[in-house]
């Protein structure tokens, strides 16, 4: 007798894939008004079908409590299946781009996927593998499968092909070592590693702990290759660590408040190399983050310690309890983000932060009630704090007034720079770009006061170095000489503040010959990070300067002695 097709429980799942889809379609959302990088449409997106979705969780929640039905069971073949057929479209994308057919959404690499650039797509390709494996490992066991359980199988198999074939080209190691880690997990787990290892050892012991010691070696041996293969970049994700954590350990249980990495992270940088025992490689590597590249580290310095603490507790709850209902896959993609959020910066991208809500709840989520009501709330406070923080049209006029700035119309720049403050002041970038604005028309006053704002928003020593201009403008030159050194101890391997010092110890307000000599051998020894046809203009002044300071010297030395 044919079974009864089940047309309500058929619409509920309907219900949930359409909520989930909508949710992780973030990813593709690009606006062309925006500059590339620019995020701010796609949290707007996000905000909007996140309080949708929360309401439309909370009547599916109710209707699947009244029919009986497991929504945490359907929940979790929604999610699997919604991530491995958009990783099947990203891992296509991706390999249009590699082949020329469609371009990358940076001009400097030629594999970005639906990202700005190659690093984030290939954790999120590493955050679906080992969704893909534990599919495929699942109905790899099923004997006599249907035509839906064949098709999964050769689905999971397929793309899980493209992303083997994509992840390599992203040169991204962090997504290798995630995809790594997480499919040997997930591989174990399936094939109950865990028992038979403890089966072993107590048969082996001397066996298991040679074999131990020879993974060690292996494993230090391919943590020495990867280093080695982008050595400059490992190097200065390293150095970014060490200054995050001398700014950790100033403020360790209240941390510096959200947005303020920049602040945190750039006094912390500045105090380190005035010290002025760092080495020539710390100054190569230096730079003007935005993420501290670790996302354990960027929560610990904004948030404190103890939310750092109850975040990886929360995440090892949903873990266990994934573990528990033997959801291997959900579990796999949450370690794999997990690992790459160590030298990574995911959780600043809208795409993964509502992927690891989900990934969350597909771990936890059963007949309770109170898991998708509670998901629901997760949703709709979220949803309305990223719609409160939207800049997204204020974005779009930016747009409008760099390009005025760009092409010099300073003036018309500066009247649209003053209706977005209000709106854009958190922007480090924005700030800077107003101050110096402001520079160019002279005045001196309102730029100072707003690159001191900007300063708090970013550690771009850009910024010190048009505020001692500034102070130098206005004849206050000792308040020139502090702010340009302080640039030069945020990043000492910059030439510009030491061109700007030689020029303000050469003025004739300021006339210092030998700080001026000791700045201009600087400028014309030092070796830049990279060669450009500034450095050589500006070595061009100072030879031309050493020259009229010396003649000046000797000028007032013969004044002197006459």
């Amino acid at each position: 007798m044919r079974e009864k097709v089940d047309y309500m429980h058929i619409i509920l799942r309907g219900g949930l894939l359409a909520m989930v889809c909508a949710l992780l379609s973030v990813v593709w959302v690009n606006d062309p008004m925006l500059p590339a990088g620019e995020l701010s449409g796609q949290w707007l997106y996000l905000a909007k079908v996140a309080m949708g979705a929360a309401v439309g969780w909370v009547v599916l929640a109710f209707l699947y409590y009244r029919k009986g039905y497991d929504m945490g069971a359907d929940f979790y073949q929604v999610v699997i299946w919604s991530f491995i057929v958009l990783a099947a479209s990203e891992a296509i994308y991706g390999l249009r781009q590699l082949y020329g057919f469609t371009s990358s959404h940076h001009s400097l690499y030629s594999l970005t996927g639906s990202f700005f650039n190659p690093g984030p797509y290939s954790g999120y390709l590493a955050m679906i593998f080992p969704l893909c494996l534990d599919q495929w490992l699942r109905l790899r066991k099923r004997e006599n499968k249907n035509w839906m359980e064949w098709t999964g199988y050769y689905g999971a198999v397929a793309v899980l092909f493209l992303i083997l074939c994509v992840l390599p080209a992203g040169m991204s190691r962090s997504a290798w070592v995630a995809a790594l880690i997480s499919g040997i997990w997930v591989y174990g787990a399936h094939k109950s590693w865990p028992v038979r290892l403890k089966r072993v050892w107590m048969r082996k012991k001397t066996k298991v702990l040679a074999v131990t010691s020879v993974l060690c070696i292996v494993v230090l041996v391919g943590g020495v290759c990867l280093f080695n293969l982008k050595k400059d970049s490992a190097s200065g994700r390293l150095f970014m660590w060490k200054i995050s954590s001398r700014a950790i350990a100033e403020k360790p249980f209240t941390g510096y408040g959200q947005g303020n990495f920049a602040l945190a992270y750039g006094t912390s940088q500045e105090a380190y190399f005035a010290e002025g025992s760092y080495s020539p490689q710390e100054e190569l590597v230096a730079g003007s983050p935005e993420y501290a590249f670790n996302e354990y580290l960027q929560i610990a310095l904004e948030w404190g310690i103890p939310v750092l603490l109850c975040c990886l507790a929360f995440a090892g709850f949903c873990l266990r309890r994934g573990v528990e209902l033997k959801r291997w896959g959900p579990c796999g993609s949450v370690i794999s983000l997990l690992v790459f959020a160590f030298s990574s910066y995911p959780m600043q991208l809208p795409a993964f932060v509502i992927a690891f809500l989900i990934l969350l709840m597909a771990c936890i989520a059963g007949r309770f009630l109170a898991w998708q009501l509670a998901f629901a709330c997760v949703l709709g406070f979220s949803g309305y704090h990223w719609w409160q923080a939207d800049v997204h049209q204020e974005c779009k006029d930016w747009a409008n007034c760099r390009m005025l700035y760009q092409a010099g119309a300073y003036q018309s720049a500066k009247e649209g720079y003053e209706r977005l403050y209000p709106k854009l002041k958190g922007r480090g970038a924005f700030l800077f770009e107003y101050g110096h604005c402001l520079h160019k028309l002279k005045e001196a006053d309102a730029s100072i006061l707003l690159l001191k704002e900007a300063s708090t928003r970013s550690c771009d020593p850009m910024i010190l170095n048009i505020i001692g201009k500034n102070f130098q403008e206005k004849g206050e030159y000792a308040q020139a000489e502090k702010w340009l050194l302080r640039s030069t101890h945020l990043l000492p391997g910059r030439i510009y503040p030491y061109y700007l010092l030689a020029k303000l110890y050469a003025s004739p307000g300021y006339l210092q010959p030998d700080k001026f000599h000791e700045m201009a051998d600087l400028v014309l020894t030092k070796e830049p990070k990279v060669q450009s046809t500034a450095v050589r203009e500006m070595r061009d002044e100072i030879r031309k300067l050493v020259i009229d300071v010396s003649n000046e010297k000797i000028v007032n030395n013969r004044n002197v002695n006459d």
